[in-house]
């Protein structure tokens, strides 16, 4: 099933300071259930199922929900983890962060810094030089490819 049609402000440059807040029900319309599930309610797609995980388009990966740009596929990379990993975010605009302690676990979630979407976590466990590895839900993306 295609996702979303990605709005029309997310052709614009990563520096969007506006701020995108709806209803649950605004943005149940708006989604997929399983956008919803990760985005609105901080769930996680099956490992090595998510639409993204072996793609290699170049582009840029947007928030499915606000269209923030969030990751340059130029930081894409194969972490073997079962989701899409990044090695930085697209820029200070992209993504917050804050401490996750549910399920036992003490991890830094990532979300979209625009509409507050969740998106994945952020390890110290990538690449060199940063050693950030960005791991993201495939359904908390959409891509724009570079001849869009």
């Amino acid at each position: 099933m295609a996702g979303p049609v990605v709005p029309e402000v997310a052709r614009k440059q990563s520096s969007m300071t506006e701020r995108v807040q709806q209803s649950e029900d605004e943005w149940r319309e708006k989604l997929t259930e399983p956008a919803f599930e990760v985005c609105r309610r901080k769930g996680t797609e099956p490992p090595f199922t998510g639409e993204y995980y072996h793609c290699n388009t170049p582009g840029t990966y947007l928030c499915v929900c606000c269209g923030n740009e969030l990751f340059s596929s130029d930081a894409k990379y194969d972490s073997h983890s079962g989701w899409p990993s990044f090695t930085q975010a697209a820029g200070a605009d992209s993504v917050s962060t804050a401490v996750d302690r549910s399920h036992g676990m003490v991890r830094t979630e990532i979300s979209c810094l625009r509409c507050g979407s969740h998106l994945g976590h952020v390890f110290e466990d990538g690449p060199a030089p940063g050693g950030q590895r960005y791991c993201v839900n495939s359904v908390a993306l959409r891509l724009r490819t570079q001849s869009s």
